[in-house]
């Protein structure tokens, strides 16, 4: 994964550090961008994805900031991010 490259949550593997572009609003969110954003998923802020849950890969633990959060695929699908660096 390239540096400028952009993708959704979901898509990100584990310990890799992403900036925060923008919160999607596709049809089918619901009211998940709003929720998003007032947990904290802003653009410019940092967001790795720590874990995957078995099977499936679903819930992601995700972090970002200092919190720690769990989030469905779908709720992950609609935080669009920039590639930043992988975390040893």
């Amino acid at each position: 994964m390239s540096s400028d490259q952009s993708l959704t949550l979901d898509r990100v593997p584990p310990g890799v550090v992403c900036v925060i572009d923008e919160i999607l609003n596709p049809p089918a969110a619901g009211g998940w961008p709003q929720r998003l954003e007032e947990l904290g998923f802003l653009p410019g802020e940092l967001v790795t994805v720590v874990a995957r849950g078995l099977p499936g890969g679903e819930p992601l633990a995700v972090r970002v900031g200092q919190s720690r959060f769990a989030l469905r695929r779908g709720e992950a699908a609609c935080v669009q991010v920039r590639h930043l660096k992988a975390v040893p």
